[in-house]
């Protein structure tokens, strides 16, 4: 729930006229009071600014558009932030878990009053359009909310046990680890940072955050909301910069107690790998790794339902989520027929500036992410793929200033094409079709992530056996919104298996706080 109680979902987004002018006003208010500047680092609450000078982030929507310049943090700017949070930590662990969740509630409540200022940045710094930039702020709301909820039902997981044996009185209590840092991603820069830190505070642990380059405005703006809301100077630290610099020095220093990161299966991989190997004692890693998520569509699908669903979850955002749909699996008896309303669905959807109302698909995040479109096209045909829609990079106008593509359908590559096993991260759709649905879930299967899936049947013996038999956390079926995509707090554990994930505790669900908590066992012999 967000606002006053009103439960917000992608349709009701849709239906209420009233957030476009309060979204058009923060547009201009941005552009006037936010773009363009320098912005600091913030370490144990002072502003700090590197010897090494700025860095430029510029808009995919019109690169000529200066977001900011920020820091170029380096190593000892990394190390005196985990200084300062290791400082920190005893005084806001000891703050007691029902004040660290008066807290999470004033910064919930700070962002409903600001939420159009930051989906503003949002569409400004990554090209996500206003319905899904505001999501993203009512997200960050109720996951907040919600943790705070788990919180005092579980009574700060204090419990009585026992007693062991006479006389004995036993407890347990859940205690934080100490300094987490957490690495953000681009896609959804404020909520997905949103929810690892408030994981890390909310459980009495201190934070080193790092945003993603791309995203280092929204980032900061999520700092503040914490530091407004009553996290102390040291508690929660802001830095920017280059990664490889970060990482070295995060993987390494022994008063890191955990790591909370988003973002690619490469990276994480290695981080996991640099971080085991380098510390004095195993110490809790939280990844989230990305997928290449399927859905099925069968003989007993409602079609017009299923385009709706594969279209939401593959093209929104461009395809750059970690829950998009990727791959379609669809019987035979059903394929002509989804395939045309998939490819006129598609040729409908409006691109462009995403500051436009009626734009769905803005810009990719940057020039990789466009050149790797125009590569993966090129693979595609090259190998024998359909082109059913799309494959082109859009040029003049406005397409001229920033990175536009189409959204792309491709068929006929052979199963095994790398295509099918990477993660794109954009919006290329490859639909395959399949005999049965044993053949479909065979296929869906193979693969070494598991983050999402879907499957459209108006047969629940066909869903059942979906359910049991796919290799996935996050599955869905018949969700017109979107297939694979759209997980909110408290109803949709968003969790991954395989190379997706590292925890079996996904963020949105009961058990993620204890990814941030250590148990302590604790028995007094009271004597008769």
């Amino acid at each position: 729930m967000a606002s006053g109680g009103k439960k917000i979902t992608y349709v009701s987004l849709f239906a209420d006229e009233s957030l476009h002018p309060a979204y058009e006003e923060a547009l201009k208010r941005v552009e006037k009071e936010y773009l363009g500047r320098s912005y600091p680092m913030y370490i144990g609450g002072r502003e700090v600014y590197s010897e090494d000078g700025e860095f430029e982030s510029r808009s995919p929507i019109d690169t000529s558009i200066l977001v900011g310049k920020f820091q170029r943090g380096g190593r000892r700017h990394i190390r005196e932030a985990i200084e300062e949070a290791k400082k920190a930590f005893e005084r806001w662990s000891g703050r007691g878990w029902r004040e660290r969740v008066a807290v999470m509630r004033r910064a919930a409540e700070l962002i409903d009053e600001r939420k159009f200022e930051i989906a503003a940045v949002i569409t400004y710094e990554v090209g996500k359009n206003r319905l899904e930039a505001l999501a993203e702020c009512w997200e960050a709301i109720d996951a907040l909310n919600y943790y705070a909820n788990v919180m005092e039902e579980n009574n700060g997981y204090e419990k009585e046990l026992g007693p062991g044996g006479p006389g004995e009185r036993c407890r347990m209590v859940a205690k934080p680890y100490g300094v987490w840092v957490v690495i953000s991603p681009f896609n959804f820069p404020f909520m997905l940072a949103n929810g690892m830190i408030q994981g890390a505070l909310l459980t009495g642990n201190t934070v080193v955050f790092k945003p993603t380059s791309e995203a280092p405005l929204s980032g900061l703006m999520l700092y503040r909301i914490f530091r407004d809301a009553g996290v102390e100077a040291g508690a929660i630290n802001f830095v920017t910069g280059p990664g490889d610099a970060f990482e070295d020095e995060v993987v390494t220093n022994p008063d890191v107690a955990g790591i909370a990161f988003t973002g690619s299966k490469d990276v994480g991989m290695r981080l996991y790998r640099r971080f085991t190997s380098s510390q004095p004692w195993p110490k809790p890693l939280l990844l989230e790794m990305g997928s290449k998520n399927p859905t099925i569509v069968t003989d007993k699908a409602d079609v017009k339902k299923a385009v709706l669903g594969v279209i939401r979850a593959a093209f929104g955002y461009d395809g750059q989520k970690c829950s998009a749909t990727s791959r379609v699996y669809v019987q035979r008896g059903v394929r002509d027929r989804f395939v045309d309303e998939l490819v006129r669905e598609t040729s409908q959807l409006k691109i462009g500036d995403p500051r436009r109302r009626e734009v769905f698909m803005g810009p990719v995040i940057n020039r990789r992410a466009y050149e790797n479109f125009i590569k993966y096209v090129e693979e595609a045909k090259r190998d024998g793929g359909e082109i059913l829609y799309g494959g082109e990079v859009l040029k003049g106008g406005e397409y001229d200033k920033g990175y536009y593509v189409q959204p792309t359908i491709i068929t006929n590559l052979p199963r095994d094409h790398e295509l099918f096993k990477k993660e794109l991260f954009l919006p290329i759709l490859l639909v395959e079709t399949v005999e049965s649905l044993e053949e479909a879930l065979k296929e869906a299967n193979n693969t070494e992530y598991g983050l999402t899936a879907g499957i459209f049947s108006e047969d629940e013996h066909e869903i059942s056996h979906f359910m049991e038999k796919i290799q996935f956390g996050v599955v869905y079926a018949n969700r017109r919104g979107g297939a694979t995509t759209g997980a909110w707090p408290g109803a949709q554990t968003f969790v991954g298996w395989k190379a997706s994930g590292a925890t079996g505790k996904g963020v949105g669900g009961p058990h993620y706080l204890l990814t941030f908590l250590r148990e302590q066992s604790r028995t007094t012999v009271e004597e008769s």
